[in-house]
């Protein structure tokens, strides 16, 4: 029986993170914890590149020109849309998430999706680097399995 997955080791591999400013009290902290889930497992500093765009929605789209763009193993996704009063934070989730995974099966390199979606800010900080621990290092540590198992895939 074949077993096929990913190792959690970075070696001569490139990254970029995609983040969205919109929320960055909770998104600053992501970003934190995918670079140190990045270096931690063998990645190098100048293999890592940070895109900041302005909101969520805004994240598919420049994911989609990185992945496409052949230069990186996998793509990081990494925002936090915290419910309001509004439908606003519905349309915003259902655009991120379907324009996240559009990327991610039309590309051809794994895209990680690490986009908060929470009720409110406490949640979202929870899953920052409270309690809930640090969803941007789990980010990471799926792009580093996923795109090792990528190359075996070939």
């Amino acid at each position: 029986m074949a077993v096929l997955e990913g190792k959690l080791t970075v070696q001569n591999q490139k990254f970029a993170i995609v983040i969205s400013r919109f929320n960055s009290l909770v998104t600053t902290q992501l970003l934190e914890g995918a670079r140190d889930g990045l270096l931690r497992h063998g990645a190098k500093e100048q293999d890592i590149t940070v895109v900041w765009v302005p909101g969520a929605a805004e994240i598919p789209q420049v994911a989609k020109k990185l992945a496409e763009g052949g230069k990186y193993k996998a793509v990081i996704t990494l925002g936090a849309v915290i419910r309001g009063a509004t439908p606003h934070f519905d349309q915003v989730v259902a655009t991120v998430t379907r324009g996240v995974a559009d990327v991610a099966m039309s590309s051809g390199v794994p895209v990680i999706f690490g986009v908060l979606t929470t009720d409110n800010l406490e949640q979202a900080l929870e899953r920052a680097g409270s309690k809930g621990g640090n969803k941007g290092w789990d980010a990471a540590l799926a792009a580093i399995e996923m795109a090792n198992l990528w190359d075996q895939l070939k």
